[in-house]
């Protein structure tokens, strides 16, 4: 029997439910943003195989593009490129990546939930996660992301990105939120973290909001069941982003040079 490990563990089932990466954000809301690999994987056929670095040379046509939300998580992954019949196969790989750090994208998403968003911090050092997507792939991951989102070019001379292995990216593509970023309720206009605990967030967000309280509470349960199913409360909601003066305009952020580039 091989010897097979992921994340450090010895394994026999590869399967995503076996390994623990079983919850997909899109099903269940407020397990946002899902669980992100740690060591360099293989997804393919729904199960996660570790990956040999040196094999990533077999997908080098192919596209790098860096998640910060439900994306690094093979759950999600999986559960917007596969088909039946035609499972997705994608190289996901830890990169820490220079210059960028991980806020909350200042909008309601269409499960409900509020996703991550990047933005430019020149002292940041953030773990992420890479993943090596066909030209099918990247068309499908767009239709996810737009028009909440656009794919920017991200240049490893002006950020950093270094692989396990201490390989620099020379370039690697990423989704910039077009709703800006959230700041944190009564802490100075600095950006609120994102990443974490979705309940955790949305229970902040809903006790610094009457407003949103009468709109989406009492509880983040309740948040995500009523933005899940309307999309006319996904707008109202963003709009009190703005109103309560939680959205720091895109054009505070250093990324945004990186929009009016073509990507």
């Amino acid at each position: 029997m091989d010897d097979r490990r992921v994340d450090d563990r010895r394994v026999d089932d590869l399967s995503l439910a076996a390994l623990g990466f079983g919850d997909v954000p899109a099903e269940a809301p407020l397990t946002y943003p899902g669980r992100p690999v740690t060591t360099p994987t293989l997804l393919t056929g729904g199960e996660l195989h570790p990956l040999d670095l040196t094999l990533l040379e077999r997908y080098r046509q192919r596209h790098p593009v860096i998640a910060v939300g439900s994306n690094a998580s093979p759950a999600q992954l999986h559960h917007k490129l596969s088909r039946p019949g035609h499972p997705a196969t994608v190289p996901m790989v830890p990169v820490l990546v220079h210059g960028i750090a991980v806020g909350c994208s200042a909008h309601i998403g269409r499960y409900g939930y509020v996703a991550s968003a990047p933005y430019g911090d020149a002292a940041a050092r953030t773990p992420l996660v890479v993943s090596w997507l066909d030209d099918a792939q990247l068309d499908a991951v767009d239709r996810t992301e737009v028009p909440n989102y656009q794919r920017a070019r991200l240049p490893g001379a002006e950020f950093p990105m270094v692989l396990p292995s201490g390989e620099r990216l020379d370039a690697a593509y990423l989704y910039v939120s077009t709703h800006g970023v959230l700041t944190a309720p009564g802490d100075g206009g600095r950006p609120l973290p994102g990443g974490g605990d979705q309940s955790a967030l949305l229970a902040r967000l809903l006790a610094s909001s009457a407003r949103l309280r009468d709109l989406l509470g009492p509880d983040p349960a309740a948040w995500v069941g009523r933005a899940g199913a309307d999309a006319a409360v996904r707008t109202a909601g963003t709009r009190l982003f703005h109103d309560e003066g939680w959205a720091r305009p895109r054009g505070h952020d250093p990324l945004s040079t990186l929009l009016s580039r073509e990507p």
